[in-house]
């Protein structure tokens, strides 16, 4: 009887196993990825890592080493990996000391997203291919030792660095329950990024920064796209305001087109917007900026558009941070000093303006915060969380998991992303887990590892401390007390407001849409709530867009589509609407003004 009530028992746990589980224990197919013994002269060709011959041979390379098996015959897997529903499953490993020639497997006990293992893949047809992100050593200016991944001029895009290693994709029958070893060589290496060539109206600027450098341990760099008033080279004795675009690292100056649309483009079909021609769209509004910043009357001023990539994301957040270094001081005190120096700019609080979305929504509200008589104005879109009560669907402090809703008898998982409807189609752990795929200790380049990046104090292996558990979700305090003082814009704004608040009166602007994919606008209302009833006086903006995504920036007359090329024509008039009003006694108020 107790062989056979075992025998019952064993059957009815085996029945609550699912077949991908079932696939999973099976799971027998191993992929062997080789590292080409000709690396070294690869590198050679490209000149982006400079290896020397000895190095790689003795201390091999490191990285994140990456398989993607993707269904469909649509552009190449690396492209494709997402927490969104279409992406297709990959599996990654960490590797050290991987020298040419050899080989790592990926198996069953690769860490997987959105399968949890190798052994869960269906048996099918696969275009399979493999990417390594290399990373490097950095020994910061304090001693800290880390491996990350640097930028190499694409703005921390593990499938576009130049560098990286990937095989071509391939066509392959596969069946993880079968014995068998299949061999993908990564022999393909990204090229450099092509340089910026300058023009009569855009100018790049690269300058060493010494307080990051000094960080570091190494030279550190940062730059800027500077775009001209028409009129720059005929008014030498003009002196102008600079303004901020604030985002992410871009290669070329956003939604700037000096030629007119390319009538031979094919057009492409946006799935954000649900717009066929997108592309040509962009080509237009682009061409338009163009002229309205060549026409009568447009407001003459420097435009300004920062590359601060760091090792951990495509921008800095313009903020000092305990992870990436002084940031913002190295812009404020050095990069804007220079490019006012090279192109005549006026150099006080009064005629400097910021503006951005998403994260640079963000950036352009801390900026203004953080340093309030050096900006007179931001206009800040969907910014990234600005109250950490409700860190998207989260509240930090009350909260003790991040992904799931605090309940005793059920589990419910937080939203992460949803559309203007409110249907969801990826949640927190699951955009979590896609970060850890890319990369552990915080170095996928994505969302939440760059917060921590940014508002977390070191952890005690020398990356950033965690603000949660990333394979269960649960919530440290300690690291959402640090957050909460040093980078909770509504808590700051809040605790500091009475000296503060002065000179911040007329100066923030925010926007955001109602039905955020990201659920920003929760946090807009706790700042909302406060700004309105401040004293002394805010006198700020608040706007919502009525159903309106990620990222609506106060435009009711245009879609989101339209009105996100569109952000100088609707800022820069606001910005010398506020100069003429606040300009101090004596101040240039004409030379830029032809």
């Amino acid at each position: 009887m107790r062989f056979r009530a075992a025998l019952y028992l064993t059957l009815s746990l085996l029945a609550l196993v699912s077949p991908a589980e079932a696939r999973g224990q099976a799971a027998r197919l191993r992929f062997a990825i080789t590292l080409p013994r000709d690396l070294v002269a690869i590198d050679a060709r490209t000149g982006v890592h400079g290896a020397t011959a000895g190095h790689v041979a003795t201390a091999g390379v490191r990285g994140r080493l990456m398989l993607i098996l993707a269904s469909d015959t649509v552009g190449e897997p690396r492209f494709q990996v997402s927490y969104g529903a279409k992406t297709p499953p990959a599996f990654a490993i960490d590797v050290e000391g991987w020298k040419p020639g050899e080989t790592r497997m990926i198996d069953a006990t690769a860490f997987g997203f959105p399968l949890k293992s190798l052994g869960a893949l269906p048996r099918g047809q696969y275009r399979v291919q493999a990417v390594l992100n290399r990373y490097e050593t950095f020994i910061r200016g304090d001693g800290v030792t880390l491996t990350l991944p640097p930028d190499r001029g694409e703005g921390q895009h593990w499938n576009s660095k130049p560098g990286n290693l990937y095989s071509a994709p391939r066509l392959t029958d596969v069946d993880v329950t079968k014995n068998g070893t299949i061999t993908v060589a990564i022999d393909q290496e990204i090229p450099p990024i092509p340089g910026f060539s300058e023009t009569k109206f855009v100018k790049h600027v690269k300058i060493r920064s010494e307080r990051l450098s000094r960080f570091w341990g190494r030279d550190t760099f940062i730059a800027a796209f500077v775009t001209l008033p028409d009129g720059f080279e005929t008014h030498p004795q003009s002196r102008y305001p600079l303004v901020i675009n604030h985002g992410h690292f871009s290669t070329t100056p956003d939604n700037w087109r000096e030629t007119p649309p390319d009538p031979t483009l094919v057009p492409d079909y946006s799935e954000r917007f649900s717009l066929a021609g997108y592309n040509r769209i962009v080509e237009e509004y682009s061409h338009q900026f163009y002229k309205d910043w060549t026409g009568p009357g447009f407001p003459r001023v420097l435009l300004v558009q920062i590359q601060h990539a760091t090792p951990f994301y495509d921008d800095s957040y313009a903020v000092n941070s305990a992870n990436n270094g002084p940031y913002g001081d190295a812009i404020q005190y050095e990069l804007i000093p220079e490019i006012e120096k090279r192109f005549r700019g006026l150099g006080q609080g009064w005629a400097r303006f910021v503006y951005g979305g998403s994260t640079g929504g963000w950036e352009s509200m801390a900026v203004q915060m953080f340093y309030p008589e050096e900006y007179n104005g931001a206009w800040i879109a969907c910014p990234d969380p600005i109250d950490f009560r409700h860190f998207e669907t989260v509240n930090i402090y009350s909260d003790t998991n991040a992904y799931y809703i605090a309940s005793r008898w059920k589990k419910t998982p937080r939203p992460g992303h949803r559309n203007y409807l409110g249907h969801v189609d990826a949640t927190i752990e699951e955009m979590n887990r896609y970060e850890v795929l890319l990369g552990t200790k915080g170095r996928s380049g994505e969302q939440s590892d760059v917060w921590e990046s940014v508002y977390s104090p070191l952890g005690a292996d020398g990356y950033p401390r965690r603000i949660w558990d990333r394979e269960t979700g649960k919530i440290d305090p300690v690291t959402a007390r640090f957050w909460r003082d040093n980078f909770d814009l509504s808590y700051i704004l809040q605790r500091d407001w009475a000296t503060l608040g002065p000179k911040l009166r007329g100066k923030l602007r925010i926007f955001v849409g109602d039905m955020d994919n990201y659920y920003l606008n929760n946090a807009v209302y706790e700042v909302e709530k406060f700004l309105t009833s401040a004293s002394p006086v805010a006198d700020a903006v608040i706007d919502y867009g009525d159903r309106d995504e990620h990222c609506w920036n106060g435009d009711h007359t245009r879609a989101n589509a339209y009105s996100r090329l569109r952000y100088p024509q609707m800022v820069l008039p606001w910005a010398v609407e506020r100069m003429l009003m606040t300009a101090p006694a004596g101040a240039d108020l004409r030379s830029w003004r032809y």
